[in-house]
C-alpha cells in the first residue's frame, strides 16, 4: 500500500460523482420524510393521511382518540426511530474509523453490552423497586439516570478497547478482544440476574428485546438533546475522523491532535450508544451495517458526507424496521432487534459481495 503524501486528502473511492452523492443525500432525506409520515399513520389503528396532517398541524380534528394515539404513542416512537437510527449509525462509523476496522460497531465490540451492564446495575439492584417501569415513571430524571449509567458502561468498554489498541495493532485481535469484553459484561449481568428478584429479571429481559415504543414525550426531553449533541460533535469532528482514517502516525505528521481526537470520538460514541441503548434497549446491526452501505452508495471516505449520509440512512432503515415490527392492522409488536437483524444481515452480505471496497475504505 502506498504511503499518502503530505498533500493527500482523505481517500475517495473509484467512480465518485458529486452529482450522484448530492442526489443520494436529497433522495434519502425525502425517503426519511415519507416513511416518517407513514410510521405515524400506519399501525393497529388505521388513521387516514389527511387526518394525520390535520392533527400534526393542529387543525380541528373530530376524532380525539386519533389525537391521543398520534401525540402520545406514534409521534414519540417515530422520533425515537429517527434518533436511534442516526445515533447508532454515526457511532458505528466513528468506531470503524477510530480502529480502522470494517467489523467495528457498538454491538460487535461490546459497547452495547457495556451499556447494558450499566442499565443492569440500576434495574437489577434493590428489592424489586428499580424496575424499568418505575425508572421511566420518574420522567426526565429517570431518563437521565438511564442515559448516564448506560453511557458510563459504554465508555468503560470503549476505553479498555482503546488501551488494548495502543499495544495491539492487529484488527482481528482487537475484534476478538471486543467480543470477549462483551461476553464478560454479559456474564456479569447473568450472575446479577441470578441473585435478582423475578420481577426485575422479567423486566430486564423485556428490555433486552429492544423497543422504540417505551420512549414517551417526557423522555424525549432527555434523549433528544443527548443524541443531537452527539451528532453535532460527530459532524464537527469530520476533519479529525478523516485524519484518523489515514493512521495515527500520518495524522500526527499533519498536526492532528490524535489524543484529543480519540477522547472526542470515545465520548461521542459513548453518549450516542449509551443514551440510545438506555432508552430503547440493545439494538444490533445498525451500527455496523449502515456505514458500509453508505460508503458503498456514496463512493467516498469523506466524513463530511458520510456523517449526514449515515444519519439519514440509519433513520430510514430504523423507520422501515419499526413499520415492519408493528404491521399495519396487527396488534402484535415484534422486537425491533429481530427485525433489524432480519433485514440488515442480507444487506451486509450484499454489500460485501457486490462491492469489493471495504479494505479500500480503511487503507
Amino acid at each position: 500500500m502506498s504511503v499518502p503524501t503530505a498533500t493527500s486528502s482523505p481517500k475517495r473511492l473509484k467512480n465518485a460523482s458529486p452529482f450522484r452523492q448530492t442526489l443520494f443525500i436529497v433522495g434519502l432525506g425525502l425517503a426519511v420524510l415519507v416513511f416518517f409520515i407513514l410510521d405515524i399513520a400506519l399501525g393497529s389503528v388505521d388513521i387516514p393521511l389527511p387526518a394525520v396532517f390535520q392533527i400534526l398541524f393542529n387543525q380541528d380534528q373530530s376524532e380525539p382518540a386519533w389525537v391521543n394515539i398520534i401525540y402520545k404513542i406514534r409521534l414519540p416512537k417515530a422520533i425515537t426511530a429517527l434518533l436511534a437510527g442516526a445515533g447508532l449509525s454515526v457511532g458505528g462509523l466513528q468506531m470503524q474509523t477510530l480502529f480502522r476496522n470494517p467489523l467495528a460497531g457498538p454491538s460487535v465490540l461490546g459497547v452495547t453490552a457495556g451499556a447494558s451492564l450499566g442499565v443492569a446495575a440500576v434495574m437489577l439492584t434493590g428489592s424489586g423497586v428499580t424496575t424499568l417501569y418505575t425508572i421511566r415513571q420518574l420522567g426526565v430524571a429517570g431518563g437521565w439516570l438511564l442515559m448516564v449509567v448506560a453511557s458510563a458502561g459504554a465508555a468503560l468498554v470503549l476505553i479498555i478497547i482503546l488501551l488494548v489498541s495502543l499495544r495491539v495493532r492487529d484488527n482481528v485481535i482487537l475484534l476478538i478482544v471486543g467480543i470477549m469484553l462483551g461476553n464478560i459484561t454479559l456474564s456479569l449481568v447473568s450472575i446479577w440476574q441470578y441473585f435478582s428478584q423475578p420481577e426485575q429479571i422479567k423486566d430486564y429481559l423485556l428490555w433486552t428485546f429492544g423497543s422504540l415504543g417505551g420512549v414517551t414525550t417526557t423522555h424525549l426531553f432527555a434523549m433528544l438533546p443527548a443524541v443531537a449533541f452527539g451528532l453535532v460533535l460527530a459532524f464537527f469532528s469530520s476533519k479529525w475522523l478523516n485524519g484518523m482514517l489515514l493512521g495515527e502516525n500520518y495524522a500526527r505528521s499533519l498536526g492532528l491532535p490524535v489524543y484529543k481526537a480519540q477522547v472526542l470520538i470515545i465520548t461521542t460514541t459513548s453518549l450516542l450508544a449509551g443514551s440510545i441503548t438506555g432508552f430503547c434497549g440493545p439494538i444490533g446491526f445498525i451500527g455496523i451495517a449502515v456505514p458500509h452501505l453508505v460508503r458503498s452508495l456514496l463512493n467516498t471516505a469523506e466524513h463530511r458526507l458520510l456523517v449526514p449520509g449515515c444519519c439519514l440512512m440509519g433513520a430510514f432503515i430504523m423507520l422501515v424496521c419499526d413499520l415492519i415490527s408493528q404491521w399495519p392492522g396487527s396488534t402484535l409488536t415484534l422486537p425491533i432487534n429481530a427485525i433489524t437483524a432480519l433485514i440488515g444481515s442480507p444487506v451486509v452480505i450484499w454489500v460485501i459481495l457486490s462491492r469489493n471496497n471495504l479494505k479500500a475504505s480503511f487503507g
